[in-house]
């Protein structure tokens, strides 16, 4: 499998508008963003080639209007920039990370509870 593109902050919110509505047009795109960042169109649109170019989206002309497709998985992508996160600043020990956030108190109560679900789920699977 070949790596993910390295995806910028900003890519990465142009991603997830093309994740959620793909295929979309560079239009659609725009008039999205645009609600919801300081972005100018001419913003929005260079982002989008960078991310064509990176191989992260690919696109088709239909008529007068591009349309654009993702070609990174988001759980993948989501799945690397979590590996990279945690191996990073925690080296990769993730209950060294979840304590951070505890100690810190990063977690509410109603989260500690989830991931005690979650944990709890786990063990009666038998992993």
């Amino acid at each position: 499998m070949k790596p993910l593109p390295q995806i910028s902050e900003a890519e990465f919110e142009v991603m997830k508008i093309i994740w959620r509505h793909a295929p979309i047009s560079t239009n659609e795109v725009t008039d999205l963003l645009v609600k919801t960042s300081a972005w100018s169109p001419k913003t929005i649109q260079t982002l989008i080639k960078r991310l064509v170019t990176k191989g992260a989206l690919s696109y088709e002309k239909q008529g007068r209007v591009f349309v654009y497709t993702p070609l990174v998985d988001r759980t993948e992508y989501i799945r690397q920039e979590s590996n990279s996160f945690l191996n990073r600043f925690y080296d990769g020990n993730i209950t060294a990370m979840l304590s951070a956030y505890i100690d810190n108190d990063r977690l509410s109560q109603t989260e500690i509870g989830q991931l005690r679900s979650l944990l709890s789920k786990d063990k009666k699977r038998g992993k």
